[in-house]
Order: C-alpha cells, then structure tokens, then sequence
C-alpha cells in the first residue's frame, strides 16, 4: 500500500475556506495567562481543550460545530487548514496554536510570513494528555489540567480493563472526504482509539498515519469489522462510501461486509485527532467491537 504523508492536502481541497511584514512577526513565547497574552487555537479540539483549562483566547476556527460560550466574542479565522492570514495577524497573536497532523500542509504558509506557530500533539490519548499539562503548566492552569487528566485517565482505564481476557477483533479503519478515502494505520488517532477499546488494526507495521487504499491488499487482511470515519462533509463521505461498497465487488468478499460488521463513526466523536470527545468515542467503539 502506498504511504501518505499528509492528508490533509486532500481535505483541502474539499474545505477550502476563507501577508505580513517583519513588524508582524508571531513571537511564540509567553508566561501565565494575563492582559497582555493574545491566544489563538485554529482547531475545535484545540478550542475545546482551552476552555476546559479556562483559558481566554481572541481567534478560533470557523467551524459548524459550536464551539464554547466562553469564546463569543473572539474572532473566527477561517479554516483549520487554510486559516485567514489577513485575520489572524490582525490580531496580533501571542501564540498560534494547531496541531502536528496539520504541519507538513502549513509550516510553509506560515514560514513565508514569519510566523512563529506552536503544534500541540494530539495523535493519541497520550500525547494529548502531555499536551493538556504543557499547556496548563505554561499558563498557570496546571491543577486544571491534572484534574482534567486525571478523571480521563481513571475512564479510560475503566474501558481499557473491560477489554481484557476478551478475544481482539481486527479492524479496518477508513477515513474518507467526498471523493475519495484512506486508511489509518495504528499510529493515527482512531487507530489508538481501536487499541484502547480492544481491537486489532489490520494495518500494522508503517509509521505514518495514513496509507492509501488497496482494496486487494486490505480484502487479503479480511478484518472482522470495517469502521468508516468521516471528515469534513459527513453526509457526503457516508453517501461516497455507500456508493463504493454497493459497485465495487471486491467489498463484498470481506467478512465484515457478509457479517453486519460494518460501522459509520459520528464525526462528532470520531475527530482525526485527540479531542475531549475521547472517553465517549471508547464506549461507542467498545459496542462496536464487542455487541452483547
């Protein structure tokens, strides 16, 4: 199969949404939360986890999710993916927040205008629990964040004990944008969601987070359950999915497809990275995996 780097250069071009001088440079450096620090996430997960933390911020993303109440008067600049610069600088930002999933598709946007991003790692529970801290401790919120991290840990636990002495199911996790789909391997954020509920990711052995699909190579795997994750325009992705299993006979063939054991996963709980969706995102997928 073939190895992707970064996806997101494909959800780009399906979300695509909404220049500065050296006098605009983002310095990314700043101690407790006060007056004089300016915040910006430009993910919902980010946007979410800051809240949790209480902390302010002046720009979030546009999003069609809704985002905190404590962040109705800050400014929306643009989509993750392709941020409005014109925007965001305007702001006269502190620190700039996304995440590593989106650094291969933006450092160079950003290089370019000189400004000085910070990429939070939420490619598992765990770096985003070691992000959670970091960001509490560098603002002056780290019993908020312990807390925080603490009742995650102890229900993630819980789920996690559920599944042991349990048969592993192997899985096959799709994640697809209108128009096309990939694979997400065990490094990548549902992938460890999979682990964690007690399954077994078919895809084994990469270091990246997606793969391109080979249906030949992937009916060899012949998993016992297929989960479809949608990103970006869900609808949409769940219609194309549909569609490809109904024409493309070799699906038929998968064990998965012939058992029932194919499931779409709720956009809302199933994001591409870590987000405070995550202990709800386990239980679902623990149904998913082991059905009374």
């Amino acid at each position: 199969m073939k190895k992707v780097i970064g996806f997101i250069g494909l959800l780009f071009l399906v979300m695509l949404m909404g220049c500065s001088s050296n006098d605009d440079k983002v310095v990314g450096q700043t101690a407790d939360v006060g007056d004089g620090d300016r915040i910006v996430a430009t993910t919902v997960a980010l946007t979410e986890i800051m809240d949790a933390l209480e902390i302010d911020l002046v720009g979030v993303p546009s999003s069609y999710k809704d985002l905190p109440e404590r962040y109705a008067d800050a400014k929306e600049v643009g989509n993750p993916m392709s941020p409005d610069m014109e925007t965001l600088l305007s702001l006269k930002p502190t620190e700039i927040y996304s995440v590593t999933t989106l650094k291969y598709d933006l450092q160079e946007m950003f290089d370019e205008r000189g400004i000085n991003m910070t990429y939070a790692n939420l490619e598992s529970i765990d770096a985003m629990h070691e992000e959670i801290l970091r960001i509490g401790e560098k603002y002056d919120r780290l019993q908020q964040a312990e807390a925080l991290v603490a009742q995650f840990e102890e229900k993630v636990a819980e789920i996690e004990a559920a599944a042991e002495g349990k048969e592993k199911p192997t899985v096959l996790i799709l994640l697809g944008i209108p128009g096309s789909y990939l694979v997400a391997t065990e490094h990548s954020y549902i992938g460890d969601l999979v682990k964690r509920a007690g399954g077994v990711n078919v895809i084994t052995g990469e270091d990246v987070e997606f793969l391109s699909s080979n249906t030949e190579y992937l009916q060899q795997a012949n998993p016992d359950i297929i989960l479809r994750a949608a990103h970006g325009m869900p609808e949409q992705v769940v219609e194309m999915f549909d569609k490809e299993f109904k024409t493309n006979d070799v699906w038929k063939h998968f064990n998965a497809v012939k058992n029932g054991r194919v499931y779409d996963l709720e956009e809302q709980l199933f994001g591409t990275t870590g987000n405070l969706a995550a202990v709800e995102a386990l239980g679902e997928l623990q149904k998913m995996l082991f059905p009374e």
